[in-house]
């Protein structure tokens, strides 16, 4: 098949943008590294996971003083959403324009929240949310409910939800997508951080892709790792794939980049020629920078005379310290549940023994706190030698301490009196954005708001990697109604001849 349009990546970005492109009848080729995922002992074995790391790909990037470092992306059809916790939120109706923070001030975005609004509420429709939007003061304003009703708390989760309540707190239920039943049937675990092997996450491939692969112009090719595209003047004029040890390239009118905020930005740079000598779309010099990780805590709050009998907990959310709640009224963060943490988890994860990890994951509650990550040109992917070099400098640190002490403060109220907290590494990825932004000028910027590089017209980068700001939420939703978006003004537009 000749493609119409060429997709790079089948994470959230790619798989939703071929399914808002698959009824244009447009012939779309997905070129994903990866392979599917297939079930197995191991996708229900915290050990597994936590401790040996069955699923992480033989990858090494390496941080800018040379050390090399394992990175906790996968590489499967569906990206790492095959691994997410299911939580799809939308960013803040605040989020959207400049903010001003503890330590900095956001610089907002070309679009405002009504100018994606609709494409949420289609990517809930196409990602089966489970949610209730009244119970949150920050939820922006809806034009659709949420699909479904949310997931229940557990009984344990309910009271806790019920305390943070007596606290004054404005707990609101996750929206998610899961189908709990389906995935408890294969075995009685949370499903954040584990592998679903069985459809029952709304993850990129059991949504998004599902959808697009019911059109027959729709083809995936698996195992095809891109590594550079070839481009001339304003034009990018091919993509040069490894398949089973062969070389080979691919044409199309469209190309579409959407390997994530990492690999999309080396993508591009490693794609430099005499025409683009600094790296593909970037004649701004914004390619690989204003990296963003969220900031985040986990922690574990123990009690030794309570049992926490829940199976997955993750159902509850607060945002009281998302719009404020700073010295001057700057924005926190937000607070929402982790997955529950079993003695292995907690072993793998902390070093300790498994008697004590099984013994304080039983008698605790397991919760997080998430900070925005602010964007700072300095913080950057490089392609080096071959290989991906991350400079990541963390931002808004101080916010995110107090975000964490206040949530102790509250986990200790509701009956939690030992609280313990771990920031997550650079080896976890916590949403990973910004590195080829989105804006009207090209001299600050990678792309325009309909996410086509302003230096090559058949270009478009459709994932994280073009988020303007990080925000404090979960950007699968927004990621996945950006490419929504993105689709519908290719599919206006025509192929660029």
């Amino acid at each position: 098949m000749q493609p119409d349009i060429i997709i790079i990546g089948s994470g959230m970005g790619g798989a939703t943008l071929a399914a808002g492109l698959a009824a244009s009848g447009r012939r779309v080729l997905i070129l994903e590294r990866g392979e599917r995922l297939v079930d197995s002992p191991e996708a229900r074995d915290p050990a597994a996971i936590f401790r040996r790391g069955h699923f992480k790909p033989a990858e090494i990037w390496h941080d800018v003083q040379g050390d090399p470092f394992s990175p906790g992306n996968y590489a499967f059809v569906g990206g790492n959403t095959k691994f997410y916790g299911g939580v799809l939120l939308r960013y803040r109706e605040a989020d959207f324009g400049p903010v001003r923070h503890m330590e900095g001030t956001t610089p907002g975005w070309p679009i405002a929240y009504g100018d994606l609004e609709p494409f949420y509420g289609r990517a809930e429709a196409l990602y089966r949310v489970r949610g209730d939007a009244g119970a949150d003061p920050t939820e922006p304003p809806h034009s659709t409910p949420y699909p479904f009703p949310p997931v229940p708390d557990e009984p344990d989760i309910a009271v806790l939800r019920q305390a943070f309540v007596a606290q004054g707190l404005h707990v609101s239920s996750l929206p998610l997508g899961v189908d709990l039943d389906r995935w408890l049937a294969r075995a009685p675990t949370a499903w954040d951080a584990f592998p679903d092997t069985t459809g029952a996450k709304s993850d990129a491939e059991n949504c998004g892709l599902a959808e697009a692969l019911r059109h027959p112009n729709v083809t995936l090719m698996t195992g095809a790792r891109v590594m550079r595209l070839r481009a001339e003047g304003r034009r990018v004029t091919g993509v040069e794939i490894e398949r089973d040890g062969q070389r080979d390239v691919i044409a199309a009118p469209v190309i579409c980049v959407c390997a994530g905020a990492v690999m999309s930005a080396a993508l591009l740079l490693a794609s430099a020629n005499d025409d683009h000598p600094a790296g593909l779309a970037n004649g701004s010099d914004q390619v690989g920078r204003n990296f963003m990780n969220h900031n985040l805590t986990g922690v574990v709050a123990y009690n030794p005379f309570r049992r926490n009998r829940s199976v997955y907990e993750k159902t509850i959310q607060f945002n009281d310290w998302y719009l404020t709640g700073g010295p001057k009224g700057e924005p926190l963060g937000n607070v929402q549940m982790l997955g529950r943490i079993t003695g292995p988890i907690l072993a793998g994860e902390s070093g300790m023994p498994l008697w004590l990890a099984g013994h304080v994951a039983d008698r605790s509650i397991h919760i997080m706190a998430m900070s925005e990550d602010l964007p700072d040109p300095d913080s950057r992917v490089f392609w080096r030698n071959g290989g991906v070099v991350l400079d990541w400098r963390r931002t808004n640190v101080a916010a995110h301490d107090l975000l964490v002490k206040r949530l102790g403060t509250a986990m200790r109220r509701a009956g939690w009196p030992i609280v313990l907290s771990r920031g997550f590494p650079k080896s976890k990825p916590s949403h990973q954005c910004g590195t080829a932004r989105m804006g009207a000028d090209p001299a600050t910027s990678v792309v325009d708001v309909n996410l086509c590089a302003h230096d090559l017209e058949n270009l478009y980068i459709v994932d994280a990697s073009v988020l303007p700001t990080s925000a404090a939420v979960n950007p699968s939703l927004t990621i996945a109604a950006l490419a929504l978006r993105a689709a519908d003004h290719i599919q206006s537009r025509g192929s660029p001849s």
